[in-house]
């Protein structure tokens, strides 16, 4: 079977931005295309922008339904998403690259001794909360590599994520397939010349909080924040890999790749 064939047996479902833009697109595509309902749907289109795609990812790891994702993009940036057009869409399915994002596992105990588990697409960071430096020891593999960490933050990025707050802070791009992690300090004060790590996919990060009551610290998994952690373990999540779609011209890894030459 084909790749054409394969796509143009599956359904299609839709999911839209509650944006104008993407509500007007959604009705154009209704009346092109047939659709069947989210939860029963072998592949989603997804209509929005960057922040709309990774609520949707998130949506799929909670409820534990993952399927192929498809998006148009009718944001700001779109780097996430394809281009939005309307015509030839079954063509261009039939056409796409697949590309397989895992996403990193956040395990967060709070001062208070409650544990929140979150995933992240793009990133973990830690934030102090403050106008105080925060102090944070870093391991690697249970074992610490920075006693303390005197930093505004740090964080583990992906290679999806690494284009994003990771890029902000001066960390490095990470091409995707690379099967390297992220570690990155933000805005560090001690030690000075630390600018941050790159490392195995399978290495696991702790992160303990030092003195969090008088300088208390954020953990934040992509968009949702576990507020006065004590400590913070990331590591990947490989029981739930997701997989993104993307036409041949406008392909993620080099997307990814070309950032490194943005001026």
């Amino acid at each position: 079977m084909t790749q054409s064939e394969s796509w143009a047996e599956k359904t299609r479902g839709l999911i839209v931005s509650p944006t104008e833009a993407a509500q007007k697109a959604a009705r154009e595509l209704r009346e092109i295309y047939q659709w069947v309902e989210p939860e029963r749907a072998d592949m989603l289109v997804v209509l929005g922008g960057d922040g709309f795609m990774l609520q949707t990812l998130h949506q799929m790891l909670e409820r534990r339904r993952i399927v192929p994702v498809f998006g148009m993009n009718l944001g700001t940036v779109g780097f996430l998403m394809n281009e939005w057009r309307p015509d030839h869409l079954e063509m261009r399915l039939a056409r796409t690259k697949m590309f397989s994002v895992t996403p990193l596992r956040m395990d967060a105990t709070t001062i208070d001794g409650k544990t929140v588990s979150l995933p992240a697409i793009n990133e973990v960071s830690l934030l102090r909360e403050t106008r105080q430096t925060a102090k944070i020891e870093v391991a690697v593999n249970g074992k610490p590599v920075i006693p303390e960490l005197v930093c505004d933050g740090v964080l583990v990025a992906t290679p999806a994520g690494s284009t994003a707050y990771n890029y902000s802070a001066q960390g490095p791009i990470l091409p995707l397939g690379s099967t390297l992690l992220a570690l990155t300090p933000i805005s560090p004060f001690r030690p000075r010349r630390w600018r941050g790590a790159i490392l195995p996919e399978k290495s696991r990060f702790g992160f303990t909080v030092l003195d969090p009551a008088k300088r208390p610290v954020s953990a934040v998994a992509d968009q949702r924040e576990i507020r006065d952690v004590a400590k913070v373990e990331v590591a990947i999540d490989r029981s739930a890999t997701l997989s993104l779609m993307f036409d041949p011209e406008h392909a993620l890894d080099d997307r990814i790749a070309m950032e490194q030459f943005a001026i």
